[in-house]
């Protein structure tokens, strides 16, 4: 009697084990350039398949939070992020009060204060508050991103190949829009406070620019581009 054969769903399985422990082996060595390793490669066929899911979420976190400690230094604890962050957006509440208790330059700044407080702060929490909601566990908080470098939240990268690519999508697009709403916030409480004109039109400003940069450059680099990334993965998964 002939041994039966793998399926090809088997032998891409086995092919990605192997290709994970190549890697792990490699990193566990020194190497973290994940990129060059085929890391990504790999983690891509992994995503399409919810048996590779399964199998291999595991030592892909592994080998992710491994690199991820390996490289990035400036990084707090979860719970130490989330205060600081919440810290930065409760600031942003001061200064819209301040803002209606000063009158000229003063009451403008502080509204400009509240404007980029609330898009610095409310980003990552939002990723964070997303993350709970649909079973993505985060394990840190991070300095990092495109200079200047701005806090970014560090996701148990099994918990995330586990979920859902349509909500894996929205979860990267939710800290995105969070920002781009927070100086359009702070315009429309101007009216309750004494911030002249000027700055009500720089706070607008800031707001348009940052949807600017985002149409021209987080399609291509950031959380837009891992958005339509997830979004196409789930898409493929329907149609099949």
């Amino acid at each position: 009697m002939q041994p039966l054969r793998p399926t090809p769903d088997e032998i891409r399985l086995l092919e990605a084990h192997a290709a994970l422990d190549r890697i792990e082996a490699a990193v566990v060595a020194g190497s973290t350039d994940l990129s060059a390793l085929g890391f990504w490669g790999v983690v891509a066929s992994i995503k399409r398949d919810q048996v590779m899911v399964a199998e291999l979420a595991d030592q892909a976190g592994r080998i992710d939070q491994f690199v991820f400690r390996a490289r990035v230094r400036i990084r707090a604890p979860i719970g130490v992020g989330t205060a600081l962050l919440a810290t930065v957006v409760i600031g942003g509440v001061v200064a819209i009060v301040l803002a209606g208790v000063w009158t000229g330059t003063l009451a403008g700044l502080a509204l400009l204060a509240a404007g980029g407080a609330w898009a610095l702060g409310i980003h990552s929490l939002t990723h964070q508050a997303f993350a709970w909601i649909v079973g993505i566990r985060c394990t840190d908080y991070f300095l990092g991103g495109p200079p200047p470098p701005r806090p970014g939240i560090k996701t148990d990268y099994a918990s995330y190949l586990r979920t859902d690519p349509a909500r894996r999508a929205w979860f990267h697009a939710s800290g995105a829009i969070a920002t781009k709403l927070a100086p359009f916030v702070a315009v429309a409480l101007a009216p309750l406070t004494n911030a002249p004109a000027w700055a009500v039109i720089a706070m607008a400003a800031y707001g348009v620019f940052q949807i600017v940069t985002d149409v021209v450059f987080s399609t291509r680099a950031s959380d837009w581009k891992k958005f339509l990334r997830e979004r196409a993965i789930a898409n493929e998964l329907r149609r099949r």
